[in-house]
């Protein structure tokens, strides 16, 4: 992959929805943090000319779909000056093409983020990508989530753990418990969510030793697309069977029958 070229002066439409995050987001990008983030749109177009990395490609839904809607999940966290002070060690699992954790690894500089997906051809891509931005803190790495949970120096490990466009609730949670610390947080991002699928993920909880903190409810800033983040804490250890092996998260989902 070739350096992207810096980025370029943007519609007028773009500009202003950049100026609108502080009223969004609750933060703005540094000018450095804002041109990291710019540089990603030509990075993903040219690794989507050679993968399938991405049907999202005009840049105005680029920026929505993609920048925004990874950062927007962070907000659970807590104010911005208190999550941009600690120093995370998160967890993006099933990253794809970065999202939401080269995103994320940008706005919260203190923290260290470790992007996880099953595709060789992906994590290759990402660490280009995170090499072009000058991103030294963060790592791609190539595995699939329920072998990371069982890798001993993985597990229980980190703060925070991101899972964005993945599967579902239960599945997700039964992918990132077992990676955090006691204390720590998972934050699920969905689209629509109802109170049958709440019922699920808290009895996959109870078994993960989790707990569904907060649901919030938001609309897209210029689609006003309906989406959902869903923050949960670990409370207690997960038993040492989770995550189960590969494939088994997916086809018995945690919750919607007897304990597996």
């Amino acid at each position: 992959m070739k350096k992207a070229a810096p980025p370029t002066s943007e519609p007028p439409e773009l500009e202003a929805l950049w100026e609108s995050w502080l009223a969004e987001l609750g933060w703005q990008p540094s000018e450095p943090q804002r041109q990291q983030l710019q540089q990603l749109y030509p990075l993903v177009m040219a690794g989507n000319r050679t993968q399938n990395l991405t049907r999202i490609t005009a840049p105005i839904d680029f920026w929505e779909k993609h920048l925004w809607d990874s950062l927007r999940g962070l907000r659970l966290l807590g104010s911005w000056a208190a999550i941009q002070a600690r120093p995370w060690r998160g967890i993006d699992i099933g990253t794809g093409a970065g999202f939401p954790g080269i995103p994320a690894q940008i706005a919260l500089p203190q923290a260290s983020f470790t992007l996880l997906d099953s595709s060789q051809r992906k994590i290759a891509f990402v660490q280009e990508a995170l090499q072009q931005l000058s991103l030294t803190q963060a790592r791609a790495v190539a595995q699939r989530a329920e072998i990371w949970g069982q890798d001993p120096q993985e597990r229980g490990s980190y703060d925070l753990a991101l899972a964005r466009a993945l599967a579902a609730a239960e599945v997700c949670a039964e992918y990132c418990l077992p990676l955090l610390k006691v204390g720590g947080r998972a934050i699920l991002y969905r689209g629509h969510w109802i109170e049958a699928e709440a019922q699920t993920l808290e009895r996959a909880l109870s078994l993960l030793g989790g707990k569904l903190i907060h649901v919030e409810a938001f609309t897209t800033p210029r689609s006003h697309g309906i989406r959902h983040c869903l923050l949960v804490e670990k409370v207690a250890p997960t038993p040492a069977y989770y995550p189960r092996p590969p494939g088994i998260p997916k086809r018995q989902p945690l919750g919607q029958g007897k304990r597996c």
